[in-house]
């Protein structure tokens, strides 16, 4: 299997309490849990392309810094003491949200607008060894150099161990699966006015011991 196409990509939504907050929504008492299409994965650098579906309801999407964990090995019925076990590393993700699909162009399901080609940018695959704590690493995003988000994975209202824990219950998490782990505030529908991206715009994502995802916009 491809490292680039993943065979799921699980996602957790509201996982900070600041980005719940700014779009007016509750805070979860369970991880909100959906998926992105494998298909919408791209690279270090490509471009994120917004179709012309996206445009149809005026200017809609958004940017959302995450932390990834990527699955070594399949992963069933975990506890906290063998999911470390299961961990091969870790990525940056984007997990790029077209806002009308996720809240109205789908019967309330999160996954179609997540999941248009090139919706889901990673960066590089770094072992798990390189990072020694994932609940206290730095996460920002920049938007043409602006920095617009800036928290840290210790915000999490789930930990890593905790959804990894949740997700195995009776669900095997096969190698190389993909599990994003929510995004904090800062995205571009919680901005007033919103700004959502355009053609031109730059988005770069930085994790502590990550590196930086960079990915220009285009518009089809």
């Amino acid at each position: 299997m491809s490292p680039d196409r993943p065979p799921a990509i699980w996602c957790i939504g509201r996982n900070y309490a600041d980005h719940a907050a700014e779009l007016g929504n509750a805070r979860p008492e369970r991880p909100m849990v959906f998926f992105k299409n494998p298909a919408s994965v791209i690279g270090e650098g490509d471009s994120i392309v917004i179709p012309p579906v996206c445009g149809e309801h005026g200017p809609q999407v958004d940017w959302e810094a995450e932390l990834a964990v990527v699955i070594g090995r399949d992963a069933k019925d975990l506890d906290q003491g063998s999911v470390a076990d299961h961990v091969g590393g870790y990525r940056i993700a984007n997990d790029v949200t077209a806002r009308w699909w996720q809240k109205h162009g789908s019967g309330g399901q999160f996954c179609r607008g997540k999941s248009f080609d090139t919706f889901c940018p990673l960066g590089p695959l770094h072992p798990a060894t390189a990072i020694a704590d994932s609940q206290t690493l730095g996460i920002r995003t920049r938007l043409n150099g602006e920095v617009v988000q800036s928290s840290s994975t210790r915000e999490m209202m789930f930990s890593v161990a905790e959804l990894l824990v949740e997700l195995t219950r009776g669900t095997t998490l096969a190698a190389g699966t993909i599990v994003l782990t929510g995004t904090p505030a800062g995205v571009g529908a919680g901005m007033s006015p919103p700004r959502f991206l355009r053609e031109g715009d730059v988005v770069e994502i930085e994790i502590d011991g990550l590196g930086t995802l960079r990915n220009p916009v285009v518009e089809a």
